[in-house]
């Protein structure tokens, strides 16, 4: 018999034998050839028992009866015996009928109605259905009427080993970082079992690796993957692929497997130092390079990989470290060299740098392995370049007198060419910033001399670009700035600084201040204004005013007496002599004009005018103001009429009322068509106001003189109107005194050898041939007057 036949007997019998232990008598094994019979110490028994053995069975009600068992995946050629309903009223005379039913009566379990026997008649799977729940009664046979009440029972279907484990979450992925010490933990894998953990070994599952040694080690209980060798190095090997299997039955030999993968992948640490791919670097520069141009770029390879890779660049040492940097790319993980300060070839032609490169995150973990960093020498060769020239100061400032003489040199500026060709320079203003052109300079010295006259009362500076040109080189150029001050020397004379008027009250007090004044002067001394005031000599013993100057630099003017009447006097003139303290002292005289205004006791002026005491008392100056306003816009009023009055809209063209454009001429003949030319005078087109002459132009004089064009005389035969149009249309093109305005002129010529012919009936009265419109009758009453009309024509033709 096959081992596998033999454990599944010995997980069958397992659970009878435990039965036929711990229940009671009531419960026997049935012979080799039948199934175990459940029997209760109710009605249902299998055998009558004596007195005392159902006294005894009765008395004891604790063992439960009412579970069958039944192997699941039978597959027998017959329905598998589950067991067997018997009851102690059956006294075997084939009266009592037993009936089954709930969860799968008839369908997967069937009973036999006389004897009791219970069949499984389908083969019974414990992972979709572990347990029945039926019914059995016993009922009289004939009658059908129960004997006793129905009694419930469960049938529990008992599992074999027939589902192998399974990884739901396969295949798995997990990370571990590289040179991890021995035993570290990567990771957990699950497996599950169909079958029932419970009853025996089925689900009892062992782990084991079957690929993947000997990097990865697994608990075989706990299914946890660990390193198995320390150390490992993602740089030579990043991705490991470990094959694990789960088996049942405890690992033992018969029990089903799965198998799943775990891919295993080494995260980098930072466990390797930067190194440049060369130690010695060479490079070569223009000396006239833009100061940040990039030079060139130097790398440091790192086996690593993402941050720890990262490294950052420094220039540690050389003769260049003042004129050059070093800056670190992220992205490229390179160092790029920049010009920090001008190169000049004639001063060094070479310069050598020490560059390092070092990681910017370290783990200290690997220390020991040595300093993460690496050094290389770059060499910068400066190439020689054709410069512009150089001036000898970044700016200049000059300072000239305002006063000074015009070609007189003001200041110098110089250049020279760095070059060792040492080309000779050219300078100039750039005229661009100097338009009035008030400065020169000297092509050759760079000598800025005065051309127009400088005021510095209207610019104080003077801003000018100096271009220096290379004689043998023109592309070479370079510019500086040039500020000119101008120095102020005492050429203006202080006068009052506005025009001031003072007023003077009839009831004023001698000695009241009149008015207080201040000077101005447009030349602007080192040590600041001081003004000297004065009257003039034949003003001196002035009986009416005297002049006070103030510690402000300022001048009040007093008066000398009271009684001041502007009926005598209204005005007085004042000259005042202001003078600076200049070198030469410059002077002018201002003249401070007086009125004598009347003022009330408070001395708040109210009139100044001679003429404010015969104004009428009644009227106001505000009704004055009124009055003048009425008239204005009275007189504006009747200007506008008259204006409006006297406009007229003459026409631009004299014409008559026959303007063949206003008015419509009819013509009742009907001619003989298009052809026909005796009945129609041809003339007509003509402009009839055009024929004795030409309209004379009122807006404009025309240019040319028009020439007035005969009428043409009716022609007979033979007249071209086509041509006749195109003779008007070209002579109204080239009239000088056409009017400014559109015109239509209609032609009703349709030109000749139409191939559709003509529409018109008229052509009708010429035709030869002859057409019967007898027709016209047959078309219905609505045509019927047609046809009267043109069989009239017809008749009366042949009449």
């Amino acid at each position: 018999m096959p081992e596998r036949l033999v454990e599944m007997l010995l997980d069958l019998w397992t659970p009878f034998m435990i039965l036929w232990i711990t229940l009671p008598p009531c419960v026997h094994t049935a012979p080799a050839n039948q199934s175990p019979v459940l029997m209760s110490g109710s009605p249902l028994e299998l055998n009558r028992l004596s007195e005392e053995q159902r006294i005894l069975n009765r008395s004891k009600r604790g063992w439960v009866w009412n579970q069958m068992f039944v192997l699941e995946e039978f597959s027998g050629p017959e329905p598998i015996l589950v067991g067997r309903l018997h009851t102690d009223l059956d006294p075997g005379s084939k009266k009592i009928k037993y009936i089954l039913s709930g969860d799968g009566a008839g369908t997967i379990f069937q009973i036999n109605d006389i004897t009791g026997d219970i069949h499984a008649i389908k083969r019974l799977d414990r992972e979709e259905k572990a347990e029945y729940t039926l019914t059995a009664q016993a009922v009289d046979w004939e009658t059908n009427k129960p004997l006793e009440p129905p009694s419930e029972f469960i049938i529990k279907v008992q599992d074999i080993n027939d589902n192998a484990p399974e990884f739901l979450n396969g295949p798995y992925h997990a990370t571990v970082p590289e040179m991890s010490i021995l035993g570290t933990s990567v990771t957990n894998v699950t497996a599950t079992d169909a079958d029932d953990p419970v009853y025996g070994n089925s689900a009892k599952l062992v782990y084991s690796i079957l690929e993947g040694q000997p990097y990865f080690s697994i608990e075989p209980e706990t299914a946890i993957i660990k390193t198995a060798l320390p150390n490992m190095d993602r740089e030579a090997k990043e991705e490991y692929l470990v094959v694990i299997q789960a088996k049942d039955m405890g690992g033992h030999s018969g029990g089903l497997s799965g198998t799943t993968t775990l891919t295993v992948t080494l995260t980098d640490v930072n466990d390797n130092p930067p190194k440049f791919a060369q130690s010695l670097y060479h490079f070569s520069v223009p000396e006239d390079v833009v100061l940040g141009t990039a030079i060139g770029r130097v790398k440091a390879n790192d086996q690593d990989i993402g941050e720890n890779a990262q490294s950052s660049y420094d220039i540690i040492d050389g003769d260049g470290t003042a004129l050059f940097e070093i800056t670190s790319d992220a992205q490229a993980q390179d160092g790029i060299i920049r010009l920090r300060k001008p190169l000049d070839f004639e001063t060094k032609k070479s310069y050598t740098l020490k560059v390092e490169a070092a990681n910017v995150h370290t783990d200290p973990r690997f220390s020991s392995r040595g300093p993460f960093k690496d050094t290389a020498t770059v060499k910068i060769v400066v190439e020689d370049a054709d410069e512009p020239p150089v001036f000898s100061s970044p700016t200049y400032l000059l300072e000239v007198h305002e006063n000074a003489a015009l070609n007189s040199v003001i200041g110098q500026v110089t250049a020279r060419d760095p070059d060792i060709t040492s080309s000779p320079i050219r300078f100039s203003i750039d005229r661009h910033t100097d338009l009035e052109r008030q400065f020169n300079i000297n092509a050759d010295d760079g000598k800025i001399t005065l051309a127009t006259p400088l005021d510095r009362e209207l610019s104080v500076w003077h801003n000018i670009t100096i271009i220096a040109t290379e004689i043998r080189n023109h592309s070479q150029i370079s510019r500086v700035p040039v500020a000119i001050k101008v120095l102020d020397v005492n050429d203006n004379a202080p006068e009052f600084a506005s025009e001031y008027e003072a007023f003077l009250c009839e009831n004023g007090k001698p000695g009241q201040v009149i008015q207080t004044v201040s000077a101005m002067d447009k030349d602007d001394p080192q040590n600041g204004h001081y003004f000297l005031y004065s009257l003039l000599p034949e003003m001196v013993n002035n009986p009416n005013f005297t002049i006070k100057k103030n510690e402000d630099n300022s001048l009040s003017i007093l008066a000398k007496h009271n009684g001041f009447n502007r009926q005598k006097q209204e005005v007085y003139l004042l000259p005042i002599v202001i003078s600076d303290s200049g070198s030469p002292p410059l002077s002018s005289t201002s003249t401070l004009t007086i009125r004598v205004c009347g003022c009330s006791s408070d001395g708040v002026v109210q009139s100044c005018n001679a003429e404010a005491y015969v104004l009428p008392i009644g009227l106001s100056t505000g009704a004055l103001i009124a009055i003048l306003a009425c008239i204005i816009l009275l007189l504006v009023i009747v200007v506008l009429f008259v204006t409006l009055r006297r406009h007229k809209n003459e026409p631009l063209i004299i014409k008559d009322d026959e303007d063949v454009r206003e008015n419509i001429i009819r013509y009742d003949d009907e001619g003989g068509g298009e052809e026909d030319t005796e009945a129609f005078d041809i003339a007509t087109l003509q402009n009839p106001d055009g024929i004795n002459g030409f309209l004379p132009r009122k807006d404009i004089k025309p240019d040319l003189q028009f020439m007035p064009r005969q009428g043409l005389a009716p022609v007979p035969n033979g007249v071209d109107v086509d041509e006749f149009i195109n003779v008007r249309l070209h002579e109204a093109d080239n009239d000088p005194t056409a009017p400014p305005y559109d015109s239509i002129q209609i032609y009703g010529y349709e030109g000749r050898g139409s191939v559709a012919g003509s529409l018109s009936s008229l052509e009708s009265t010429t035709s030869d041939s002859d057409q019967n419109f007898d027709y016209l009758s047959d078309w219905g009453p609505r045509f019927k007057r047609l046809g009267e009309l043109y069989s009239v024509g017809e008749s009366d033709k042949e009449t």
